[in-house]
Order: C-alpha cells, then sequence, then structure tokens
C-alpha cells in the first residue's frame, strides 16, 4: 500500500485506475482539487462561499460516480472541471441565486494578465482600478467571462478549456478575443461615463 507521499506523487490519471480498485484513493483526488475547484466556481460564477462549497462537493460526488466512465485520452482536471461547470450551471437554475462581485485580487489579476495580452491602456486610453474592472466583468456575458477566468486566472491551455467547455478550439480562440474586444469595449464606455460625471 503507498505512503500518502507516494500518492501526492502520482498522476491523476494514475488515481483514477486506483481509485477503481480502491474508493478511498478518491480522497487524493479529492484533496488535490478541492480548492482549485472552489476557487474557479467563486471566480467563474461569482458566488458565496457557501454556495461554492455545495457546487464543489456535488461536483466530487459526480465525478466519482462516474469516474468509470472518464476517458483516458483527456486530462482528468478538464473533466472535473467540466464537471464543476455543470454542476455550478445547474446549481444556479434551480436556485434562481444572484451572484455576487468577483473580488479585488481577482479583478487586478485578470487585468494584469489581460493587459499583459492585449495593448489596454493604448486601447482604453485609461488605467482601470479594480472596482472598474469588476464592473465590467460584471457586466460581460457569463461565456465571455467564463473564458477569462480559465485562460487568465486558472491558467488553463485552450485544449483544456475547449474540453472543459466542449466547444472547438477555434471556437475558445474567438470567444477569448471577442471577451478582450467587450472588455476593453464596456471599460471605456464606463471610463468615458465617470469622467461626464465628475
Amino acid at each position: 500500500m503507498p505512503t500518502p507521499e507516494e500518492y501526492q506523487l502520482k498522476s491523476d490519471e494514475e488515481l483514477v485506475i486506483m481509485t477503481l480498485a480502491d474508493q478511498e484513493v478518491f480522497l487524493y483526488l479529492m484533496k488535490r482539487y478541492e480548492s482549485k475547484l472552489l476557487r474557479y466556481v467563486n471566480r467563474t460564477f461569482s458566488t458565496r462561499n457557501e454556495d461554492a462549497e455545495d457546487i464543489v462537493q456535488e461536483s466530487f460526488i459526480n465525478a466519482y460516480r462516474y469516474l468509470n466512465s472518464f476517458d483516458q485520452r483527456l486530462k482528468f482536471s478538464s473533466w472535473l472541471y467540466r464537471i464543476a461547470h455543470n454542476a455550478a450551471v445547474s446549481y444556479f437554475r434551480k436556485a434562481k441565486a444572484r451572484p455576487q462581485l468577483i473580488d479585488s485580487e481577482d479583478s487586478d489579476l485578470i487585468l494584469e494578465k489581460i493587459a499583459s495580452d492585449y495593448d489596454l491602456e493604448q486601447e482604453t486610453h485609461v488605467k482601470l482600478t479594480g472596482e472598474k474592472v469588476r464592473d465590467v466583468l460584471e457586466y460581460l456575458d457569463p461565456k465571455y467571462r467564463e473564458v477569462l477566468v480559465l485562460r487568465y486566472l486558472e491558467n488553463k491551455e485552450y485544449q483544456e478549456i475547449s474540453d472543459i467547455l466542449q466547444k472547438p478550439i477555434g471556437t475558445i480562440g474567438t470567444l477569448l478575443n471577442r471577451a478582450k474586444k467587450h472588455f476593453v469595449n464596456h471599460a471605456q464606455t464606463k471610463t468615458l461615463h465617470l469622467e461626464e460625471t465628475v
């Protein structure tokens, strides 16, 4: 029987195979992904911590239930994020809950990453504060907010985002480009509006 340290050195896919023989091994996958999934759900769906915890718990239950159907050609993390995405969509559809704002730390991080990938200052002619970034992100269509979170906050590659959202890679590229444009356009509009009211 491997030690806890040896389990930690195993790949996700090795742990999946081991879990099929011993359900206790699934706890190591849960420990590996619990904080990551909580962060993803909070950032993408702007939810309260209690709601995010419920969603993540439901995600792990579903992952364990359907572990036999996991396609080993995919990354386990992409498969698990997809389950969390579906659990969150289902949760909010049932609860009809109103999301909260994305926190300032995430706002600053997403602004920094978008800015490095896109000449934000040149495009907007302004510097955005964390509060304005939160407002812009809240304004964005959820499909644009989610691709920005997955790419710039969760550091997912295009293929992983494609697997999570179940959309072709070309569509992911298009969504990201549109998301950045919408982000910049709304940032410009918001800034102009603020300048007019000062």
